[in-house]
């Protein structure tokens, strides 16, 4: 696509290259990076069943919890290779950016876990 500030690139939108691309970086966080994995494998079983029993709120909000946790996952997974392609060495700046990025997912991972666990526990009255 173009870049219409630095002039370069390919001219022209293409939504369809822009979904190409998203998607290809979402299948090589699950397939690579397997904190990203086993995260969304649990969210998509937990979102079947809210979506077979028809709990539409408990679906939108597990949703949008695995939505965050995963982009922070894959935010954190791009800072950190960021940092080691800039810097090899051990770096204390370096040392630091990279804490601040774990920190946000920690808290976006805390934030799922209490979603995916309130929800677990609330589905398991239906299915037991």
């Amino acid at each position: 696509m173009r870049n219409k500030f630095l002039n370069t690139g390919q001219s022209g939108y293409h939504p369809f290259r822009k979904l190409k691309v998203c998607l290809s970086g979402f299948r090589y966080a699950v397939l690579y990076d397997f904190s990203v994995a086993y995260k969304v494998i649990l969210s998509v079983l937990v979102l079947a069943v809210c979506f077979y029993f028809r709990h539409w709120v408990d679906f939108i909000s597990v949703f949008a919890a695995t939505g965050l946790m995963l982009i922070c996952e894959m935010f954190n997974t791009t800072i950190e290779a960021l940092c080691d392609f800039v810097e090899t060495r051990q770096n204390e700046k370096i040392r630091i950016i990279k804490d601040i990025a774990a920190a946000a997912t920690g808290i976006s991972i805390l934030i799922w876990a209490v979603v995916m666990v309130s929800e677990l526990s609330y589905l398991r009255s239906f299915v037991v």
